[in-house]
């Protein structure tokens, strides 16, 4: 079993163990927009209740990254396009980096990381990566979508 092979079962696992806390993050999500929903912006319980759940969410994607990481040196399946494989690669560093760099402005936020300037530079190079994230799995979803619409026009000429 080669290193390579060694580090993707590892990473496999803590992605196993990792994923258990996105069912309480979804719960919390759903607490934090309904509150926002309710609270129409204005102060009061409603809004307390958006503001610390948001915080709370931070805690749940704790570690989070990894995920990402795993796509990032999965091997793809055979007969993928190059322009898919390095557009899905790219999302996934993008969005491991996102999400790695936002514990820093988590910590920041809870007292632990006391460098404000420094996890507010972080914060933003953070939210470009997700940014670019974004692009990037809308290309690769707009990618796929063309070649689904070019295989079934393919299959209505034949």
């Amino acid at each position: 079993m080669s290193t390579l092979d060694v580090a993707r079962t590892e990473l496999a696992l803590l992605v196993l163990y990792v994923n258990k806390a996105e069912a309480r993050d979804k719960i919390c999500r759903a607490i934090q927009y309904g509150s926002k929903y309710l609270s129409n912006g204005e102060p009061g319980t409603a809004q307390n209740v958006d503001k610390s759940t948001s915080l709370a969410r931070k805690v749940f994607r704790l570690f989070k990254f990894v995920n990402d990481l795993h796509g990032l040196i999965s091997p793809t399946s055979r007969g993928t396009p190059l322009p898919l494989v390095l557009l899905g690669k790219s999302k996934n560093a993008l969005l491991s980096t996102f999400l790695f760099l936002d514990q820093f402005v988590w910590l920041n936020r809870t007292g632990i990381y006391k460098n404000k300037e420094r996890a507010e530079l972080i914060g933003r190079i953070s939210l470009y990566c997700w940014m670019g994230s974004s692009i990037f799995t809308t290309l690769v979803e707009v990618c796929h979508f063309l070649f689904i619409l070019t295989f079934v026009a393919y299959s209505f000429c034949t």
